[in-house]
């Protein structure tokens, strides 16, 4: 099960690959009925529906060890620090989360497409070689952005003997170590986002008490000095450009 998300993100830097549609053969199959006579065709069913089950947790299982996690609260709490509802709509923030994620993930792909997929399509290793080779670039960049301390809660958690080094972490340890540096990680980002709008917010209500018009909602007043703030300062740009850079 560890080999999981290696065997998915080596499929898709399979096909994400040039040569990869050109030289990739994939197996067919059929579905019907038929007596079971030997207990090998039993596991073989139960494999089939295991197989199909992974399928249908394949994406949650490539975007939690990738940077989508992280990219995506974020992009969530501009919008939501903007107060501009649905706009932009969810389509969007996930789609540009996405494309954000391959931009940030290209090397790491780049490393497994040159060191597992090509040697795999040249015949040069076996499918086993090429998955523990993919998982090497995977496990080096959720190393690099998980917290000592997460990791050693779950380390604790998993009752496991101390590792002496990164290569005794188990990946079913590693996983949830990193995505909850990344939630952490993307609500600090969050905070710091939303305390310039807050800032925002206070002025106008203030002001507006000032006024004696407290009977008008301060958010209907302050929407159009923070979209014209976030616009005067390229935020998108310095956002996403911010993201990318948090990515050691």
């Amino acid at each position: 099960m560890k080999r999981i998300g290696a065997y998915f993100i080596f499929i898709f830097v399979l096909t994400w690959s040039h040569h990869a549609f050109a030289q990739l053969t994939l197996p067919t199959f059929s579905l019907g009925y038929k007596s079971i006579h030997q207990p090998q065709d039993f596991v073989n069913s139960i494999k089939i529906l295991l197989g199909l089950t992974v399928l249908a947790l394949a994406p949650a299982i490539l975007i939690m060890m990738t940077a989508f996690t992280r990219v995506v609260i974020v992009l969530s709490f501009v919008r939501q620090a903007l107060g501009t509802q649905n706009m932009p709509p969810n389509q969007v923030i996930v789609g540009l989360a996405l494309f954000i994620t391959f931009f940030i993930m290209s090397p790491f792909l780049q490393n497994i497409n040159t060191s597992a997929v090509q040697p795999y399509l040249n015949k040069q290793i076996t499918q086993e070689v090429a998955l523990d080779r993919a998982l090497v670039p995977i496990r080096r960049f959720m190393f690099n952005e998980t917290r000592d301390s997460d990791l050693a809660l779950f380390v604790h958690l998993s009752k496991m003997p101390q590792p002496k080094t990164r290569a005794d972490v188990p990946t079913t340890v590693l996983i949830p170590a990193f995505i909850t540096s990344e939630l952490k990680t993307a609500f600090e980002i969050g905070f710091i986002i939303y305390l310039p709008f807050l800032i925002i917010d206070m002025i106008v209500a203030s002001v507006l008490m000032a006024m004696g018009m407290m009977m008008l909602p301060p958010v209907i007043i302050s929407l159009p000095f923070k979209i014209m703030l976030f616009v005067l300062v390229n935020g998108w740009a310095l956002i996403i450009g911010s993201l990318v850079k948090s990515f050691g």
